[in-house]
């Protein structure tokens, strides 16, 4: 169970839908909504027999008897989990204030967003593997936590180097790449957990494993992303924590990944030494029927129904109309002069909103039909991507004269943001009512992933080719020198060699906002009718096991 932190336009990552995980034992709880001849029947939860008078105390408080300790290592598990995501969203924000690389590099970076959307390739492989002796879960989570904290200390003796300098560009390939390693282990120990979960815990607080998953998470985002910001930037620092200013901040990404990786290395031991991992009941020891070769088999089966074909062109392409305002926003805003450890920081008010959000919109998708509001929210998301770009137009216009925003500027920022997740997560709970629907029971793990993935490929594919456009469709000059172009990296340093200066007439993330405008239309016009076909089948049309 993972989710993809942000999905707001301050960022370069969007939304992901929440994995589940492959595992098809006896304590997996399972939410089914199930349709019968045009009819909803009412969602349940498939449980263990356990009543629900077990799951509270005389005080009708939660029970948690036995299990908090399991929660609170769950917990801290999934904070570990949410650091080198935090991080990795960090890093693009200070490329683009201080390094000023080029688009095409900052598509290039975004691939390390792309392991948790694709875990699904080698979860089978987690689930089936392991080393009786260590545990099921122990055999994959000790080593990628291991892994992690070794990649962390080494990376702190080389960020800096790659981060470049005055008189060197910054080595995006190689940054690339410990970043991707860094999300692959963590995507890793992710499934790991997420099956950990449901044994570590008793059947009645099973329950609380999509909390911890949820908030630990969360959690640990934050601190990779807003509080490494927050603590990195010289001018936060100065303002709110010093009483004498000073020319860096109180911490360095060297210094960061030092510390956590340091961190994952003790409790990675601790927990390895002191945590047992009881022996697995015969109903959750992967044999012929779950194991390896059996779940790839059975995606394959699911692939190849017509409705999951149809339905696979519909996940992979319904957000391209949302790339360039998901993409490129946050880095443009940047680019204008807002500072990136502000954008980090609006975070903070908007999280309350993400949590409620999802409670209320639910009100309004379950029920038989809940692809009508994704269809519904997509034309108001399209129109507030414009609105996006148009505050990006008009920000230099608020900037004071020393560089900073005025509140009631941040204030419309969050305002737009919060009007943004209304329209995202109107669709995204929408989705995930439909997946709930139309997951065929008999492999319901297995199936509600593969369409997740599905889903979560198409905001990574369209983000990543959003960025590597902006550089090719921005119109340039280098003002000063004739016979010199602007547009890349090279160009630009080129005529501020030459004694030029660079000057954009026509930006292409403008040219994107406004193509995607019109390509988010043509798609609803083209593909509403055969999401409403779709979401008409009978659940026939959906079963692999029939």
């Amino acid at each position: 169970m993972s989710r993809q932190r942000g999905g707001h336009p301050m960022q370069t990552r969007s939304r992901r839908f929440d994995d589940i995980p492959l595992e098809e034992n006896s304590e997996k709880v399972v939410i089914d909504g199930r349709r019968n001849e045009g009819r909803l029947e009412e969602n349940h939860i498939d449980t263990p027999s356990d009543s629900d008078s077990d799951m509270f105390d005389d005080n009708g408080k939660p029970d948690l008897t036995g299990d908090r300790h399991n929660i609170a290592l769950l917990l801290f598990l999934y904070i570990l989990q949410g650091i080198p995501l935090g991080l990795a969203g960090s890093v693009p924000m200070l490329l683009q204030q201080s390094k000023h690389i080029s688009y095409h590099q900052q598509a290039v970076f975004s691939f390390v967003f792309w392991p948790f959307s694709v875990k699904l390739a080698w979860a089978p492989i987690v689930d089936a593997i392991y080393s009786k002796r260590m545990g099921r879960r122990k055999s994959w989570m000790v080593p990628s936590q291991y892994l992690i904290g070794i990649f962390m200390l080494f990376l702190s003796t080389k960020v800096d180097h790659l981060l470049g300098g005055e008189d060197s560009p910054p080595d995006v390939k190689m940054l690339t790449f410990f970043f991707f390693m860094l999300n692959f282990l963590a995507a890793t120990q992710d499934i790991a957990v997420d099956g950990w979960a449901l044994t570590m815990l008793s059947r009645k607080n099973v329950g609380w494993a999509s909390t911890c998953n949820s908030v630990g998470q969360t959690a640990g985002y934050f601190l990779g992303y807003v509080l490494f910001l927050a603590l990195e930037s010289a001018t936060f620092c100065n303002k709110y924590l010093r009483r004498e200013p000073q020319t860096q901040g109180m911490m360095t990404l060297a210094g960061f990944l030092y510390f956590w990786g340091i961190v994952f290395m003790v409790t990675t031991t601790v927990v390895w030494i002191f945590k047992r991992e009881r022996a697995p009941r015969p109903s959750e020891v992967p044999d012929e029927q779950h194991g390896i070769v059996s779940t790839y088999l059975q995606l394959w089966d699911v692939v190849r129904l017509p409705a999951v074909k149809a339905y696979a062109i519909i996940l992979l392409t319904h957000k391209i109309g949302f790339a360039a305002a998901d993409a490129a926003t946050g880095l443009k805003l940047i680019e204008k002069g807002v500072q990136r450890e502000n954008l980090a920081l609006l975070a903070v008010p908007l999280t309350p909103i993400q949590i409620l959000l999802p409670f209320v919109i639910s009100r309004y998708t379950a029920g038989p039909r809940p692809m009508d509001t994704f269809l519904k929210a997509m034309p108001f998301r399209l129109l507030l991507g414009i609105e996006l770009a148009v505050m990006v137009f008009l920000t230099p216009y608020f900037k004071n004269d020393d560089g900073t925003f005025p509140l009631y500027y941040y204030v419309m920022i969050v305002a737009s943001y919060s009007l943004h997740q209304v329209a995202l997560y109107s669709m995204f709970v929408s989705t995930m009512a439909f997946h709930a629907q139309i997951s065929d029971p008999v492999i319901g793990g297995t199936y509600m992933t593969l369409l997740n993935t599905l889903a979560n490929l198409g905001g990574n594919w369209p983000s990543t080719f959003a960025l590597w456009l902006v550089d090719d469709i921005t119109w340039s000059r280098c003002d000063g020198v004739e016979g010199l172009m602007c547009g890349s990296a090279d160009l630009n340093k080129a005529c501020e060699v030459a004694g030029g200066t660079c000057s954009t007439w026509l930006d292409g993330y403008y040219i994107e906002s406004a193509a995607c405008l019109v390509i988010g239309f043509i798609w609803l016009k083209l593909s509403a009718n055969t999401v409403r076909k779709l979401q008409n089948k009978e659940l026939s049309a959906w079963s692999a096991s029939s």
